[in-house]
This record gives structure tokens, C-alpha cells and sequence, in this order.
């Protein structure tokens, strides 16, 4: 079983992080995308974020019953803030031997990635499969052995520039699964 492994604050998750998730489940060679909801990501302010248990319901309500798609609340019970190498090998500590775990990123985020902890020790044991992002390339992770530079869609949609929306009250409801932006909806979330 290879699983890729598509961390986020998911703040909230939108048709983005779908078509990314879609494709890499498709038209790669993971079995499967488990989204990975991080409580506080240590490069961003945690102001803005909804609680935890929220973002990981938007999530649910996002991947519905698609049997190629998982949710994991796991770095929820790490310590915070959270790292992406402490989570990786958790996992691989939980899982049997055979289960293979692929680190799924933005080549925005590959092009800062010798600025994230352990990236050495990431790069010499899990896989990367990149999608791309507006105006990056990688930078010079990309021709490493261990990563692999997908052609998934380039989406120029935020979660950022959906909670502004929201809170200038324009309809965003095609920006993002319909269950999640009913259940935003119901509870007001972004609005103020």
C-alpha cells in the first residue's frame, strides 16, 4: 500500500486541495491520499484557524465516500507545533513494514524545503510528490532522486482568500465541496 500524505491546516479545505488530491490519487501511483489535518502549522499564526475537530469535519465533508481518500487527525496527539518528520516517522512507526509513505507538497513549499526540520533525513527516507504552484519550480529539490514532479493541475485558489471572501460576504459556494460550504454556512465560520 502506498499512501501520499497531503498535510494541511485546511482552513479551509476548498476545490484546490480536491483536484490536487484527485489527481495524484488517479494519475500516480499511490493507492491512496490521506489528507493530514495539522493542528498549528509552525510557518503560519494560529489566529485565524478554526479548532481542530471543525477542520477535521470540513475534511470529512469534502472526501464524502470516496474509498481512495483517508483523513487523519493523527498529529493532533503530537506534541505542537508539529513537524512534518515526527509525524512521518509516527506513521511508519504504526503501520506494518510494507505500508509505503509518500510526502505530498507544492513546489512553493520544495523550493523553502531546506528550511523545514530533518529535510535531510525526509529526503533520504519518504518519497515527495510535488504539484505545481504558480510561479515555482522547486528550486533545487527538484531533481532529487526521491522527488517526483507531478503535471496535477495548477490551482491559483486559497483557503486565505476564501475566509476573506466569506467575510466580505460574496458567495464562494462553487469554491468549494458543497457539503463543506454548507456546513460553513450553518456554523458562520470566516464571517467575522
Amino acid at each position: 500500500m502506498k499512501t501520499g500524505l497531503f498535510f494541511g491546516t485546511f482552513n479551509p479545505i476548498h476545490v484546490g486541495h480536491m483536484v490536487i488530491a484527485g489527481y495524484l490519487a488517479e494519475f500516480t501511483d499511490l493507492d491512496r491520499v490521506c489528507f493530514v489535518v495539522t493542528p498549528h502549522n509552525p510557518a503560519k499564526g494560529k489566529a485565524s484557524l478554526l479548532k481542530e475537530h471543525h477542520r477535521l469535519r470540513l475534511v470529512r465533508e469534502a472526501i464524502g465516500d470516496n474509498r481512495r481518500f483517508r483523513v487523519s487527525d493523527v498529529e493532533f496527539k503530537l506534541p505542537q507545533p508539529s513537524y512534518t518528520i515526527n509525524t512521518l516517522l509516527h506513521l511508519r512507526e504504526q503501520h506494518p513494514p510494507g505500508e509505503q509513505f509518500v510526502l505530498i507538497m507544492g513546489s512553493d513549499n520544495l523550493e523553502n524545503f531546506h528550511k523545514w526540520k530533518n529535510h535531510e533525513q525526509i529526503l533520504e527516507q519518504f518519497e515527495i510528490y510535488v504539484y505545481p504552484r504558480p510561479g515555482c519550480d522547486g528550486g533545487k529539490y527538484r531533481l532529487h532522486p526521491r522527488v517526483k514532479m507531478t503535471e496535477a493541475p495548477v490551482m491559483e485558489i486559497s483557503s486565505s482568500f476564501i475566509r476573506q471572501a466569506v467575510r466580505n460576504k460574496k458567495d464562494v459556494r462553487y469554491m468549494m465541496p458543497e457539503a463543506v460550504y454548507t456546513y460553513i454556512r450553518e456554523m458562520h465560520f470566516y464571517e467575522k
